[in-house]
């Protein structure tokens, strides 16, 4: 590999592994998000020059954040003038105080868990706290958020600019606040993560990096957000249903890359370490006596291990599982996977009369689990046309090549009926 090439690789390496932690430090003290994105970039850019002729630092996490400190305050100089300039230049001053020297390297606090908590702020519109703290800490750019949130780039990276903007005109603090005020903020946090996690775990195969690091690092946060609020029921249940998922992933694919349900799976190839760790932080939320969404959705994993496990047929405990979470949360996404379980404890018939209920929520227009359902459960009841109709809309919308196929399989067998 040409020194070039090193060069970036290393860069893009510690931009995998640092760059929320470097943003939250960085952000935190000059008190605007984009002023920090902008010196930071301009870090990562500095170390693609240097590093080819230098080499790469011993420790790159102190390289990046004494140069970014140096672009922020001349972005600080260019863009303010008076008492203003001088406040933020002196918090960028302040930084280095902070620091623990080792005598080789910096030590920064980690601060995303307190970026996290100022992006769920109430000045923040709720609709785009989660995106926000997906870029702001995780450094997801706004066409990946985009997709997530089913936008558009061009309307995400509006809505993102504007809650930064809001962020730095309102002198919202970077800081975890009291405690009292954890709980208005919480719910924003714990979706965040969680759609972090749901970002990653769309890459089952592991075949992009920063996916995967998406999913490393939404576990790190909810486990860090654990220890913080260990009395706090949501935050365990949360890190317990991302643990059950997980646990799965290296079941999701067989040994030729195809795609395998969960009704599929081989058992023995789930983390059993990690159900049983996922087990034990719901036993213990249920102890804290009250119940959220992400408790009902780890006991909801809770029953579908169970129920492989010993092989049990009665769908009724995830029907009324499903019942509790939609009663809770109204969602449609529920509320489809409701009338699966329904299929199984009641009958087929029960389960298309909720989908043909579901059809005219528009929410469910470009969602392709939508249709891969209704395409299964139509061809279960002899309605091939409708199933056929729907298999061609969830092929189109699936992301995943393997699941594409998968689809494509199912199709031919109804085509061919």
């Amino acid at each position: 590999m040409s020194d070039d090439a090193s060069a970036r690789a290393a860069a893009n390496a510690v931009a995998r592994r640092s760059y929320g932690k470097l943003l939250a430090y960085l952000a935190a003290d000059m008190h605007d998000v984009s002023a920090a994105e902008d010196a930071l970039s301009e870090a990562f850019a500095a170390a693609l020059a240097d590093w080819p002729v230098h080499g790469c630092p011993d420790n790159p996490e102190s390289w990046l954040m004494t140069v970014a400190r140096r672009k922020g305050i001349d972005g600080v100089r260019r863009r303010r003038s008076g008492d203003a300039a001088s406040v933020q230049l002196q918090a960028i001053a302040d930084m280095r105080a902070e620091c623990v020297d080792t005598g080789e390297e910096e030590i920064f606090p980690d601060r995303r868990l307190a970026l996290l908590f100022a992006c769920a702020h109430p000045a923040i519109e709720v609709g785009i706290r989660a995106p926000l703290m997906l870029q702001a800490v995780l450094g997801m750019d706004a066409k990946t958020i985009a997709s997530a949130f089913l936008v558009s780039p061009e309307a995400m990276g509006k809505r993102l600019a504007r809650a930064k903007q809001k962020i730095r005109e309102a002198g919202i603090p970077f800081a975890i606040p009291e405690r009292d005020a954890w709980n208005e903020r919480l719910e924003g946090v714990l979706a965040a993560i969680y759609a972090t996690y749901a970002e990653g775990w769309s890459d089952p195969d592991d075949a992009d990096l920063m996916r995967r690091d998406l999913v490393d690092e939404a576990i790190f946060l909810a486990r860090l957000l654990a220890e913080l609020l260990p009395q706090e029921p949501e935050t365990l249940g949360l890190l317990a249903c991302m643990l059950y998922a997980e646990a799965r992933r290296g079941a999701r694919r067989n040994a030729q890359g195809e795609y395998v349900p969960l009704a599929e799976q081989d058992v023995r190839l789930w983390d059993a370490r990690m159900v049983d760790e996922a087990e034990a932080l719901l036993r213990r939320a249920s102890t804290l006596k009250h119940i959220g969404r992400y408790q009902l959705e780890a006991a909801l994993q809770s029953a579908h291990v169970e129920r492989r496990r010993s092989g049990r047929n009665d769908w009724a405990p995830e029907v009324q599982l499903y019942d509790a979470l939609h009663a809770l949360t109204g969602s449609p996404v529920v509320a489809l996977n409701r009338a699966l379980a329904v299929a199984e404890l009641e009958g087929v018939e029960a389960a298309v009369a909720i989908l043909r209920g579901l059809s005219e929520d528009r929410r469910l227009a470009d969602y392709q689990p939508y249709w891969a359902a209704r395409a299964a459960l139509f061809a279960r009841v002899g309605d091939l046309h409708e199933a056929l109709h729907a298999y061609d809309m969830a092929i189109g919308l699936a992301r995943d090549p393997a699941v594409r196929r998968f689809l494509q399989r199912r199709q031919s067998e109804v085509a061919t009926r």
